[in-house]
């Protein structure tokens, strides 16, 4: 009987015709309700029909045996519906082949575990039937390496410059623009993405209706790419093409709606920005933005809740979210959303006056890292360093005392540590930057996933110690990236100057595999280097500043060591001035004081002799001396009354 009803549903179907093979379906349900071949047809056609909740209703009310017989399509309805994680559990355990992989791909694709679907591509690739579906995987392949390289993960990232065969088909250089624009090299992305246009246009595989649904998106990008390029002439003339109301896609539709917001609307009304920002609903199941996308609109939607005053909104929504996320947290959003609300709870204010209301919140909250850097980046803009760091190591204490896993990884978090290193750099501090990254390394270097950025910046500022026991540290870390990738000439070359002073012989064989200095300096001029001169260090540079800022007087021992003659006016010289005549160094002093005064007459040259220091004194010179009264200070003593008048009694 099934394997009538399933020829007889075979005879009726057709590619095309999914309506007609749900009528007969429903037809067979009647008359057996529990047909899991009729059953199992059914979803197939609700699926091609993207009724994609009504195939998933078909499989929960069918029962295990349809899940199990059906695995694929049933793990392929629960991701159209957005249920990722159980789609995954399905899909990795039903073990039914190539399709399977294709499936699982797209699935931890959509989920944003971008290095498994990398993974799976690159199996997919290597496998014999890759020759018949190669354009597709290079199409996603390289969608994947742009979402790794948004996500922040770009050693993962496979592909670096599209071939020829890439640029053959538009979603191969749409998905390579994507990857440049990820690396923000826009010139590039503006290049691929009229490349995608224009084959895009040309395409003859492609019915009027799509190709007009391709070019949205395109033209959506490249809108965002003259946006960041600053050409706002052919950004206007973009946007009387892009009808935005005719996007299908939610997600697409906000994007595209954010950035022709953004782009036409200057210094518009608050109101009417928050009002065209928030028209277009959230996107819901498999049309969800993606991470990085969300975080940015999520930002801009609560910025326009600050521009119209909406501050106990925003705390109520943000407090809802905190509080049911772990602290700490390293995660884009929760740490963005506790920006948002230390931003609400200082209504508007900035610098001493926001410090204020939002430090009371991290003596609170000392674990949210979204809050500890918004009250560092206050200090900071305030020029008080200082305080900024006293404040960052007094929660990074606290996590480093807690016992818990998730906060030790918090307080050695590469985005964290980098933030305290560059604190330090700004006051010089050196010690303080080499303790705290040997601190992290020695975290790390006994986890699986540790960060090789953090350990290469750790080992690099080991190398500057004079304790050999860092160099040691240093040794040991470089060598562990060296086994790791064995191409890393950085590794190398920091396991060679780590061992050079303690084991020169255990780093001679590598010293063949770094490039000889004739290479390094090949393309190096030395005159213009010579002719440029000898650029000043960062702190060198800074003293000279704040030497110039603090020079606001000068005195006249200073203009002339500086050797600068003042100009003077001609009306301020005398008539008989003679440039090329010395001028006297003495003309400043009174006229008898001066080396060439001689006096005249006989009572001038008494005087001037009385003067001399160190000539002979006459015995008539004594007594007049002695005979003229002397000043002196107020002692207090009895005045004498001698030739004093005497008055009437």
């Amino acid at each position: 009987m099934v394997a009538q009803s399933l020829s007889s549903l075979l005879q009726r179907a057709t590619i095309d015709d999914h309506e007609e093979v749900l009528k007969s379906c429903n037809e067979a349900l009647k008359k057996s309700k529990n047909d899991q071949t009729a059953q199992h047809i059914k979803a197939i056609a609700l699926l091609k029909l993207d009724r994609f909740d009504d195939a998933l209703r078909v499989f929960e009310g069918a029962g295990d045996a349809l899940k199990k017989a059906a695995a694929v399509e049933y793990a392929y309805a629960l991701y159209k519906c957005g249920k990722l994680d159980e789609a995954l559990d399905v899909i990795t355990t039903c073990g039914a082949g190539r399709g399977a992989q294709h499936l699982e791909a797209q699935v931890t694709y959509r989920a944003e575990k971008f290095r498994r679907a990398a993974d799976l591509y690159e199996q997919l690739y290597k496998d014999e039937a890759a020759q018949h579906e190669a354009n597709d995987l290079g199409i996603n392949s390289w969608a994947t390496d742009a979402q790794l390289q948004w996500k922040g993960e770009p050693e993962y990232v496979r592909h670096q410059r599209p071939s020829r065969e890439d640029l053959e088909s538009f979603e191969t250089a749409y998905n390579a623009a994507c990857l440049s624009i990820a690396k923000g090299e826009f010139a590039q992305g503006e290049v691929l993405l009229n490349r995608a246009k224009n084959i895009c246009e040309t395409s003859e595989d492609l019915t009027p209706e799509d190709r007009a649904a391709e070019l949205l998106p395109i033209a959506v990008q490249y809108l965002y790419v003259l946006l960041r390029l600053g050409k706002t002439e052919q950004a206007e003339a973009l946007l009387q093409e892009i009808a935005v109301d005719d996007i299908p896609e939610l997600s697409t539709k906000k994007i595209a709606r954010n950035n022709i917001v953004l782009a036409r609307q200057t210094n518009v009304n608050p109101f009417i920005l928050y009002k065209a920002l928030h028209e277009t609903p959230e996107s819901i199941n498999n049309d969800r933005l993606f991470g990085f996308q969300d975080n940015i609109l999520m930002g801009n939607s609560h910025a326009t809740d600050l521009l119209v005053q909406k501050y106990d909104g925003i705390i109520r929504s943000t407090n809802k979210v905190l509080s049911k996320s772990p602290c700490p947290s390293t995660a884009a959003n929760i740490n963005l959303l506790s920006v948002y609300n230390a931003a609400a709870q200082a209504e508007g204010q900035t610098g001493q006056k926001a410090l204020k209301k939002i430090l009371p919140l991290l003596e609170r909250r000392p674990k949210d890292l979204g809050l500890l850097l918004t009250v560092v980046q206050l200090y900071v803009n305030e020029g008080n360093t200082t305080s900024a760091i006293t404040t960052m190591e007094q929660s990074l204490r606290a996590l480093e005392e807690s016992i818990s896993e998730a906060d030790q990884e918090a307080r050695y978090n590469p985005g964290l540590l980098s933030a305290l290193v560059s604190l330090y750099q700004l006051e010089g501090r050196k010690l303080q930057i080499r303790g705290a990254l040997a601190q992290a390394a020695t975290y790390w270097r006994t986890k699986a996933n540790a960060p090789a950025s953090l350990l290469r910046a750790a080992a690099t500022s080991l190398l500057h110690s004079d304790e050999q026991a860092d160099l040691v540290t240093a040794s040991e870390l470089f060598k562990g990236l060296y086994q790791q990738d064995s191409h890393d000439e950085v590794a190398i070359a920091g396991f060679v100057a780590s061992q050079a002073t303690l084991n020169y012989s255990q780093v001679e064989s590598q010293l063949e595999q770094l490039p000889e200095v004739n290479e390094l300096t090949a393309d190096i001029d030395v005159s213009a280097l010579e002719s440029a001169g000898i650029m000043p260090s960062a702190s060198a540079a800074a003293a000279a500043a704040a030497a110039i800022a603090g020079a606001r007087k000068r005195t006249a021992a200073d203009k002339e060591g500086r050797g600068v003659a003042k100009r003077v006016r001609k009306s301020r010289l005398p008539k008989d001035y003679d440039p090329e005549k010395k001028a006297d160094p003495e003309r400043w002093l009174p006229l008898r004081d001066r080396s060439s005064y001689r006096p005249k007459g006989k009572k001038n040259k008494q005087r001037a002799a009385d003067r001399t220091q160190g000539g002979p004194v006459s015995e008539k010179t004594e007594e007049v001396s002695a005979s003229v009264p002397q000043k002196t200070s107020g002692g207090g003593g009895a005045s004498s009354k001698k030739n004093k008048k005497k008055g009437k009694r």
